[in-house]
């Protein structure tokens, strides 16, 4: 999908292997009839690509779905003045590591985290988020 198109959310992964809980979350957004886009961009290996793609994305609310280290949520709120909701993968130590990297960052760097592998409930506050918007426009 073009990224100048006007999406209400957009899904960033920063690999391949992140995949199936970004599908959990565009199933769930699906069925809420919320328009998005999933794009794979790491942190790491594809900062510059990343900067710009937030710089023209539309999109109103973003969903970082991260593991291990989970620099991804954080990296894009710190690029970023709209919603960032990051999901913390288990991919190691039950998964403690990524929410930890996610939900520990410094003031001024806020990350809205869910519960590790929640994806659904993601799409679920990134509604919230877009409903409210709406409501004061």
């Amino acid at each position: 999908m073009n990224t100048m198109t006007k999406v209400p959310v957009a899904i960033v992964i920063g690999s391949k292997s992140d995949l199936e809980i970004a599908e959990r979350t565009q199933k769930t957004l699906d069925s809420l009839n919320i328009t998005h886009e999933t794009k794979i961009l790491s942190a790491h290996r594809n900062s510059k690509e990343l900067d710009n793609y937030l710089e023209t994305s539309q999109a109103k609310v973003f969903i970082a779905i991260a593991g291990l280290a989970a620099h991804l949520p954080g990296y894009i709120a710190s690029r970023t003045n709209k919603p960032v909701i990051g999901v913390p993968v288990n991919k190691a130590l039950g998964g403690l590591d990524s929410l930890l990297s996610i939900v520990q960052m410094p003031r001024g760097v806020p990350v809205a985290t869910v519960g590790i592998d929640a994806a659904e409930n993601a799409a679920y506050l990134a509604k919230r988020i877009i409903d409210t918007s709406n409501e004061s426009a």
